[in-house]
């Protein structure tokens, strides 16, 4: 048994957590071709580099299939229900920032907070017979934010592509997605409404909950997070 560390297989997020951990003295890096999703871990014993998708982590964390996972604190809290049961934050890695935001059109000058968003569902569904629509990845964070501002005459559409395009396609009338700079929301003709705020993500360390660990275990994990501060 080795603790498995679960960390984003390419692009940024891979490369910006690789320095993170070099930083403080662990060098993780890829075995083989780009195509290859083994790695290695040199500079702590007894740890082994998992190399997945950042959206398959927080499934594995709470599979214990992995006992570390470096992925978003946005997809931890959609992909997991009752998140904190889990998985415990290690650390964040100050990296990856993005808010979930809640976007209407920009012509809409009469919305721009939740509770003038939840006056217009309502006269949209009386003039249209259907209700307003709002696109989105994140379904589970949309609806109890939405359950929480009291908001209720909506229905989320699946967005699997570029959900800033659905409002400009027709196939909805709002969005709620990730932004890092707002520019895309605002190239698409799309404003956040002032309370549409419903979570600021960054990438950050997590460890599993529910993971099986041996002695050795609890000591390499001991040992890194006194490194990893």
């Amino acid at each position: 048994m080795s603790i498995k560390l679960g960390v984003p297989s390419k692009g940024r997020l891979m490369e910006k957590t690789f320095e993170w951990f070099a930083g403080r003295g662990i060098t993780l890096g890829r075995s083989g071709s780009e195509r290859e999703y083994a790695g290695f871990v040199e500079g702590v014993e007894n740890v082994e580099l998992v190399l997945l998708s950042a959206g398959e982590i927080p499934r594995e964390l709470a599979a214990g299939r992995i006992q570390l996972g470096v992925t978003g604190t946005d997809l931890i809290r959609e992909k997991l229900g009752q998140w904190e049961s889990h998985v415990s934050e290690l650390a964040e890695l100050g990296f990856g920032h993005a808010d979930l935001v809640l976007a209407v059109p920009s012509a809409w000058v009469d919305v721009s907070t939740l509770d003038d968003l939840d006056a217009a569902a309502a006269a949209f569904r009386a003039q249209h017979g259907f209700r307003l629509r709002i696109a989105t990845k994140y379904h589970r964070l949309t609806r109890e934010f939405l359950r929480g501002a009291g908001v209720a005459d909506y229905q989320l559409v699946d967005s699997q592509g570029a959900t800033e395009g659905t409002v400009k396609n027709e196939t909805a009338e709002a969005i709620a997605d990730i932004t890092s700079t707002g520019d895309t929301l605002r190239a698409n003709h799309l404003k956040i409404l002032e309370d549409g705020l419903m979570l600021r993500s960054q990438a950050t360390l997590f460890r599993a909950r529910g993971a099986e660990l041996t002695e050795a275990d609890r000591k390499t994990l001991a040992e890194l997070s006194a490194r990893l501060g």
